[in-house]
């Protein structure tokens, strides 16, 4: 492929050399002297690619006055960037002379500028844009999926030639062939046709097995427990999967800051790929607090502490405190004290076990608790968006509501599951997620047999994208079936009202009315929320919402019960652990409250 040459003082330099300063340059001094841009139509899709590609135009965003010397310097690193680009859309004969107050810019010393640019002259000629002619790669490996604009006609992109060539060595690996390698490559130029042939040749290689998993760069976590978390399959055939998997199993146990999966360069005995695991470990121990403030449930505070290597085998320990209602109106103060022990791959690579203890205290408005939980399980990571839970648990309770005293011990078996295809965890713009539990469970004193299960579905889609909108819908079902409801456990039965549930209704104010002022938790709930989130600028969102609860006497929805809703408008605050939430909400149905508005502050979207 011939390369343009273009005159500077003193001889010749390739245009690769001498691209140098482009319009970016050209618009950072444009403020400070007198600019003239030729060859290129400004607002062209050629001269918007080219500024997006070169760092003067990053420099100008961020400084508006930029002295000569940063100037020059900027525009002589520029000159392969946007070369690179002008061969990426297809451009391979340019030629550019640009001038500052005369002189070529590639002339200027970037240790000694001239004090001050007048005048800056920016002639570009890219020339014809080249196209494909005949193209070829061979061999493919069945399957492999390349890009569309690899084909004749289409535009010779530098960019296209790589990411085939990256589609075809991709497409071997996925079959084994981990050493798969471009092995040559013919690309014939014809300026008269405007047309670049492309002939390029892979090199498979041998198919390979992995190789034993050697570590590196560990220190408290031991050895034999990081080969089992990584859960390679030694003497299996080599996958980019599994490589990815194995990095994620390490680095989901929060025992690494980083982690990495070196393949060998040298291929092993029996056409065998050795892999390094080069791991750095974070710090053991962790603290943290957080807090909620709500009108009428008050504030909520809550902190943690973790230890994240108990036992050499990047065992978790977490120890929480919480306390909520602070100040509130929705009874009295709730306590929470729990101690988590999780275990990676006990059982295998993606079977953690997990061990828990819950002490709690609940003061609401319609009933006491007092309540022991004792749980151990397996949670069954079956990919990084679908997690299954199975547990055996022990619960001791005394609880107190209309129907009085109550002293239960039950024996639970927890099941759940949960999906989470959400982009972000805090402030989701597109996906679904789906938390699901059903708890059997048998009353060894103070109740009856039963089954408590709930739903959370989510739902995100955005649209647009200067000021994207955002709708969030959230679905939400309860039951409690078995136990009447005069025996089913008080903590177990649902209501609604509040941040949780129905906005601008008083904390758990609907349940079942018995009469003479008495209410409890319902057997029944359904809960409905819709958001449009707006997008304002870059830190700052605005919401408009409306959410509604049912509560039954019922085991399962049958429209007997009562319903009630809410509406309201939220703020957003974007930070980086998520957006800083204000929301104001009023009832807009439902039994009278007495209430005219509340107020929610929190961080990250209300679901």
């Amino acid at each position: 492929m011939t390369q343009s040459r273009v005159p500077f003082k003193g001889g010749f330099r390739t245009a690769g050399a001498i691209i140098g300063v482009v319009f970016a340059a050209a618009a950072q001094i444009a403020s400070a002297a007198d600019l003239r841009i030729t060859g290129i139509e400004e607002g062209s899709e050629l001269y918007e690619t080219l500024a997006g590609g070169s760092l003067l135009v990053e420099q100008t965003a961020d400084d508006a006055d930029p002295s000569p010397q940063e100037v020059v310097a900027a525009a002589q690193a520029d000159y392969e960037r946007i070369l690179a680009v002008l061969y990426d859309n297809g451009y391979f004969g340019p030629v550019i002379r640009i001038t500052l107050d005369g002189v070529d810019a590639v002339d200027i010393p970037p240790v000694n500028p001239p004090s001050q640019i007048r005048q800056a002259v920016i002639a570009i000629e890219p020339g014809p844009r080249f196209v494909f002619g005949p193209t070829r790669i061979a061999p493919v490996a069945p399957g492999t999926e390349l890009p569309e604009e690899f084909a004749t006609g289409q535009t010779a992109s530098l960019g296209v030639l790589k990411d085939t060539v990256g589609a075809g060595i991709d497409g071997w690996r996925e079959q084994g062939h981990a050493k798969a390698e471009l092995a040559s490559q013919e690309l014939t130029a014809r300026h008269q046709e405007r047309t670049i042939s492309a002939d390029l040749r892979l090199d498979p290689g041998p198919r390979l097995r992995f190789g034993p998993l050697i570590v590196e760069g560990n220190e408290d976590v031991r050895t034999q427990r990081i080969i089992d978390i990584a859960g390679l399959p030694e003497g299996q055939v080599y996958s980019p999967e599994e490589l990815r998997l194995a990095r994620e199993r390490l680095r989901r146990t929060g025992a690494f800051n980083a982690v990495a999966l070196q393949e060998a360069e040298q291929i092993g005995p029996g056409e065998t790929l050795p892999i390094t695991a080069l791991v750095t470990e974070a710090p053991k121990r962790r603290f943290g607090f957080g807090g909620e403030l709500s009108s009428l449930e008050g504030l909520t505070l809550s902190t943690y502490w973790m230890h994240r290597n108990l036992l050499g085998g990047a065992e978790r320990l977490r120890l929480e405190a919480e306390v909520r209602g602070i100040g509130g109106n929705s009874g009295g103060e709730d306590y929470r004290l729990s101690a988590r022990f999780d275990r990676p791959a006990t059982f295998n690579e993606d079977t953690n076990f997990y061990a828990l203890t819950v002490i709690e205290q609940l003061d609401e408005v319609n009933f006491f608790s007092r309540q022991i939980d004792i749980e151990a399980g397996i949670t069954r990571i079956a990919s990084e968006q679908r997690t299954y839970r199975l547990g055996v648990g022990l619960r001791r309770a005394e609880t107190r509501d209309a129907f009085g005293t109550n002293r239960y011990t039950l024996l639970t078996l927890p099941l759940g599951v949960e999906f989470d295809y959400r982009d972000k965890e805090l402030d989701a713009k597109e996906g679904y997620y789906i938390n699901a539990t059903v708890t059997p469970f048998v009353a060894i004193s103070g109740a009856d047999n039963g089954v408590r299960s709930y739903l959370d579905a989510r739902y995100y889609k955005s649209f647009g994208t200067e000021r994207p909108v955002t709708f969030a819908l959230r679905g939400q079902l309860g039951s409690v079936y078995g136990p009447d409801l005069s025996v089913a456990p008080a903590d177990y039965l649902f209501y609604s009202g509040g941040g949780g549930t129905v906005r601008g209704q008083p904390y758990q104010s609907l349940g079942v009315d018995l009469g003479g002022g008495q209410t409890v938790g319902g057997r029944s709930f359904v809960g409905v929320s819709a958001e449009a989130r707006v997008q304002v600028t870059d830190a700052i969102g605005i919401v408009g919402f409306a959410d509604a609860g049912y509560i039954g006497a019922e085991e399962f929805y049958d429209g007997s019960g009562e319903w009630h809703s809410g509406a309201g408008l939220g703020l957003r605050y974007a930070t980086g652990i998520g957006p800083i939430r204000l929301d104001l909400a009023v009832p807009t149905s439902g039994p009278e409250t007495g209430e005219n508005f509340q107020v929610y502050i929190g961080i990250g979207q209300a679901f």
